[in-house]
């Protein structure tokens, strides 16, 4: 009966977190276009963390030269953080600044933002506002102007739309291009259109100055942006999206490499969330702060991961030795419709999120009979991450992929 209990209680709760993000992702189904533009005013301090990057960093560099934004108004500081290739002089060739930093204890591009911000501090210049790329990525034109506006109406983060620049290169990238196109779409912009708090996703993202000299960086788990976004809504402070503010990032290419990345993405966020999930729980209830519940829910998502796989296993291990179900289960006693049009809406949330985002890759529609393998992988990597989250190694993912910003535009309207 005790187990039973348990396990029904368990249930409810993973219901419950389904049907609130459900609900939540239908604000993202509209978006508003009218927005207030504003004379380019602000200064960015552009920096770009880059690690053994000499293969892709070239691209970047022509790329942030381009950008239609006042050249006057923003310079550009390459992290080579304990490089041993070219990234730095490919750097200096374009005209940027190399900042080489070489610590073999305090590794990880949390360390590296953390080292490059007091580095910034001392510089005659200051800058109004901090905007950070990975060394891979593509920044659409108009990227600073964007940040530009949002800085101007208010905002002190914001996270740009993390799009993806090579879909149709494998089975993998295209599963995380689809993850990302339902990500931005029907939960980033859902909580925008909500007016609530947005996570940050690791590049396309600007903070203010003045924020950053007040809080510091602090951020230097594996994963530095959800560190982060906790701390600033912790201190009142919600990060923003920007729809139209796109940056193109280079998503692995095999099985392997992709299981790497995320098994460190989890582990990251076991730690981040054992720190901050119950103070910003209590904070949620205190200030009866929806924002805050719903990012405290986002948190543990890794916990619920977990569960979620666990619980499934029981099920199948009961069923196959033991001739069950010998376990209470609430789904036994809904009606087939009701769990069919559960299962049926969960799957229609991908396809929705790529129709209003316009996909039109093909291969990326011909590689979607493997997106269920991608997803289910989560379960078996996040439980490995939950027994291993205590391993603080960062492991840098080799990034090859060079291409040019008319290229991937040009892919996207083929």
């Amino acid at each position: 009966m005790v187990i039973d209990t348990i396990f029904v209680a368990m249930q409810v709760i993973l219901v419950f977190v389904g049907l609130y993000q459900f609900i939540f992702s239908l604000f993202g189904l509209h978006r508003k276009k009218k927005k207030e533009h504003f004379k380019a005013t602000k200064s960015f301090a552009v920096l770009v963390a880059a690690h053994n990057e000499e293969q892709v960093v070239g691209a970047l560099m022509e790329n942030l030269k381009s950008l239609d934004y006042p050249k006057e108004l923003y310079d550009v500081f390459v992290i080579c953080d304990n490089c041993t290739d070219s990234t730095a002089a490919i750097v200096r060739e374009h005209g940027m600044q190399a900042c080489v930093r070489t610590n073999k204890n305090l590794r990880g591009k949390g360390y590296a933002i953390e080292w490059m911000l007091k580095e910034l501090w001392k510089l005659p210049r200051q800058y109004d506002a901090i905007v950070m790329f990975d060394a891979d990525n593509l920044a659409a034109p108009n990227f600073l102007s964007e940040m530009n506006d949002d800085l101007n109406s208010g905002a002190r983060v914001i996270q740009g739309y993390i799009d993806t620049k090579n879909p149709e290169d494998s089975w993998i990238t295209a599963a995380y291009g689809i993850s990302y196109w339902y990500i931005n779409r029907l939960w980033q912009l859902s909580r925008h259109n909500m007016k609530m708090a947005n996570f940050l996703g690791g590049t396309g993202m600007c903070f203010e100055t003045k924020l950053l000299k007040e809080m510091g960086w602090g951020a230097t788990s594996l994963v530095e942006d959800l560190e982060f976004t906790m701390r600033s809504v912790q201190n009142g402070v919600y990060p923003r999206f920007n729809y139209d503010a796109k940056v193109f990032d280079e998503k692995p290419i095999t099985f392997k490499a992709s299981s790497r990345q995320r098994l460190r993405w989890m582990q990251g966020h076991f730690t981040v969330a054992r720190k901050y999930f119950f103070p910003l729980l209590w904070q949620s209830i205190k200030e009866r702060s929806l924002v805050k519940f719903d990012l405290a829910l986002y948190g543990v998502n890794v916990y619920i991961v977990l569960l979620t796989f666990l619980m499934t296993a029981t099920m199948w291990v009961d069923m196959a030795l033991f001739n069950g179900p010998n376990i209470a289960n609430i789904y036994g006693y809904m009606p087939i419709w009701l769990s069919v049009i559960a299962v049926s809406a969960n799957i229609l949330t991908f396809f929705v999120a790529m129709a209003l985002e316009k996909v039109t890759f093909k291969k990326v529609y011909l590689y979607l009979i493997f997106f269920p393998i991608y997803l289910i992988s989560w379960y078996p990597i996040t439980f490995y991450a939950f027994f291993t989250q205590n391993n603080k190694q960062w492991s840098h993912t080799e990034h090859t992929r060079v291409l040019r910003m008319e290229e991937v535009v040009q892919s996207k309207q083929a």
